[in-house]
């Protein structure tokens, strides 16, 4: 047991970890017709079943509860500020599992040229607010309310004493919902962390019924009509939030360490980390060489490495395996997308970077900005 808990916490790395769902991810939401091959191959539809639903929370949740009888796993997740955060992912879990159920239904009733489920018949009786859906909201209320009286006597709050400005608690978290964020000030400035990225993530999201204005999939869950922006969608939410998410709150330690699941959260853990910027890489490390003064010639590769990632990439993309894609978008829409696109993909990039060989910067011009 003790080495099978060795293995996870080795796993969990977010090197390892974050790689590992990157490469699953597009072969459970397949972007592409290839892609989808490949999940039809696996037989990775069967997930968003009844029967696949059952048997992937009973693995989750027996997964959990099997996990909170190790001692360290268990004071971790019984924190009384974690203790929302784990049943966040829960809900999670099960209404990503119900959405995605309910898109596969209504592919497969569309492929046999049935109407979807949401669709109703307009010579059909109308339901009413009231009392249908007042009731449905009434009971609701009751319920939630029925449960956070639970909650409130069953959980102590999280209430410590007062703020005190000589002592700073260790690890200092901020709330779950900030948690993403803090996560990304590890790896950028505090303007692009806390309001660069933030905006052209959630923009980007936002943006993308703007974007694709085709009328297949509207109105009812589908996925196969949206394939790609569902991708998309999912793969800026999951990996780029909930993930930041689950590493803040119970990989994070202290110090701002990173432990495993069931690794003891260690206050003197000392972990040799040498944060070294691209041009000190090349300049000093590869080439041998003093740091130019001059900062356009010091930050080159970099500014090099920024330009091809946001002005070549793209270009190329649609001279060749987005040609189609392109075509159909049009100039300015493809523009905007790739931007977007290409701007959400530099932050696992640069995560993985930093977990990898402890790049802080690729380009480092104090003053100006630092990326």
């Amino acid at each position: 047991m003790d080495t099978l808990k060795h293995v996870i916490n080795v796993l969990s790395a977010p090197q390892v970890s974050f790689l590992a769902a990157a490469i699953a991810f597009f072969f459970v939401f397949p972007p592409t017709d290839r892609f989808q091959s490949w999940n039809r191959r696996l037989r990775l539809d069967w997930l968003w079943t009844v029967k696949g639903g059952i048997l992937l929370h009973a693995l989750v949740i027996g997964a959990f509860f099997l996990s909170t009888l190790d001692p360290n796993f268990r004071a971790i997740v019984t924190k009384p500020d974690n203790v929302p955060i784990a049943l966040l992912l829960f809900g999670t879990l099960f209404f990503l599992w119900l959405s995605m159920k309910q898109a596969c239904d209504n592919d497969a009733r569309l492929a046999n040229d049935q109407k979807p489920n949401e669709y109703t018949d307009p010579s059909e009786s109308k339901i009413l607010v009231w009392p249908d859906l007042v009731y449905i909201e009434l009971i609701a209320g009751i319920l939630c309310m029925a449960a956070l009286i639970f909650w409130s006597i069953a959980l102590e709050a999280p209430l410590e004493e007062p703020a005190n400005p000589t002592l700073s608690p260790n690890p200092a978290k901020a709330p779950w919902y900030f948690l993403g964020l803090q996560e990304m000030l590890v790896y950028f400035d505090p303007w692009l962390a806390g309001v660069v990225f933030p905006v052209i993530i959630i923009v980007g999201l936002m943006s993308l019924p703007y974007i694709d204005t085709e009328p297949g999939g509207s109105g009812y869950y589908s996925y196969s009509d949206r394939k790609l922006y569902v991708s998309l969608f999912m793969f800026g939410w999951l990996l780029l939030w909930v993930y930041l998410i689950i590493v803040g709150a119970f990989m994070r330690g202290p110090n701002w360490n990173f432990f495993g699941p069931y690794e003891r959260w260690d206050l003197h853990k000392v972990v040799a980390l040498t944060n070294i910027n691209l041009s000190s890489l090349i300049w000093v490390k590869l080439l041998n060489q003093p740091l130019p003064d001059n900062i356009i010639i010091r930050e080159m590769f970099g500014i090099a490495m920024l330009g091809f990632h946001f002005l070549v990439i793209p270009p190329l993309l649609a001279m060749t395996i987005l040609k189609k894609f392109y075509a159909r978008m049009g100039n300015v829409k493809y523009a905007v997308f790739m931007f977007l696109s290409m701007a959400a993909v530099s932050l696992p990039i640069k995560m993985f970077l930093r977990w990898t060989i402890n790049l802080k910067y690729v380009v480092a011009i104090p003053g100006w900005f630092n990326l």
